[in-house]
């Protein structure tokens, strides 16, 4: 990728992420704003240092205050306490990039829960909706507060939501989760196409076997080891949930893909979904013995 952020001249003045996390940035060219939902941590966290070593002013929005506010003082961004599920918590996060910069280039949703397991059978209504209101309408809250200050702006602009290998692939999550994050890929596509018009980008990425917080947690709970690290789940992906044997998912990862959709070297694309799994749930590694010999 060409000077990543020469590239990146949409994402300067206000960037904006979620924690868990979300982003938001503003300004052209490499100093773009930027706003983050659910960024204190994990993908998020990464994310915005990516963004803001590229230039990016980032905004941080997350329920976590003090690691938020820290994230965001330790790459000279902003922070704003924001739930995703409500929509006036969003709204003012967009605000804060206006305000600050004048513009809003990018926002990258990014807030998630991962919701209780268990069979279809025993799910309580009340637990998926209230997942819904954090997976889904944080994203619709996101997106709309966007595409409203972009559109104003005249500036163009990113729109990038987090969805899962989850949506890509049965039985790698709970029912909720799933079908929260499948409903982000539709959501993606058919805003990508009302907004093109207005040179107003929206994309998602789907991770696999990244270690965040949620499957740091399933790991540790299905391997009994309240002690595993980010390294050794990604040691596990590596040797059994990818075709690149030993190579494993990281943050980082992500928050590359994140950057090259937010760049002008994404250009050209929207409506996509970037999945960033080492190939696994493209194909079946253990019959790959059919290509030897």
């Amino acid at each position: 990728m060409a000077n990543a952020f020469q590239s990146l001249r949409f994402l300067s003045d206000a960037f904006m992420s979620s924690f868990c996390c979300s982003v938001v940035c503003s300004n052209k060219t490499i100093r773009k704003s930027c706003s983050h939902n659910w960024w204190s941590k994990g993908i998020g966290a990464a994310t915005a240092q990516v963004f803001a070593e590229n230039g990016a002013h980032v905004i941080i929005a997350d329920i976590l205050d003090e690691p938020g506010a820290k994230l965001a003082d330790s790459i000279g961004g902003r922070y704003v306490h924001c739930d995703v599920s409500v929509e006036h918590d969003v709204e003012r996060a967009v605000q804060l990039a206006i305000d600050w910069k004048g513009r809003l280039d990018i926002m990258f949703n990014n807030a998630g829960v991962p919701g209780p397991g268990g069979s279809i059978a025993n799910l309580k209504m009340e637990h998926l909706m209230a997942l819904l209101g954090v997976n889904l309408n944080g994203i619709v809250h996101g997106i709309k507060h966007a595409a409203r200050a972009m559109i104003k702006g005249k500036n163009a602009g990113s729109i990038i939501c987090s969805s899962s290998s989850a949506a890509i692939m049965g039985g790698l999550a709970s029912h909720s989760y799933t079908l929260s994050k499948e409903a982000i890929l539709g959501l993606a596509r058919s805003t990508a196409c009302e907004l093109g018009v207005h040179g107003i980008r929206v994309n998602c990425v789907s991770p696999h076997g990244v270690p965040t917080e949620i499957l740091m947690s399933a790991y540790r709970k299905v391997l009994g080891n309240p002690d595993l690290q980010p390294e050794d789940v990604s040691k596990i992906v590596g040797e059994r949930g990818s075709l690149l044997r030993g190579r494993g998912g990281r943050l980082e990862d992500v928050a590359q893909a994140v950057l090259f959709l937010a760049s002008d070297d994404a250009g050209f694309i929207t409506g996509h979904n970037l999945i960033i799994d080492g190939g696994y749930t493209c194909a079946n590694n253990q019959l790959s013995v059919i290509y030897q010999g």
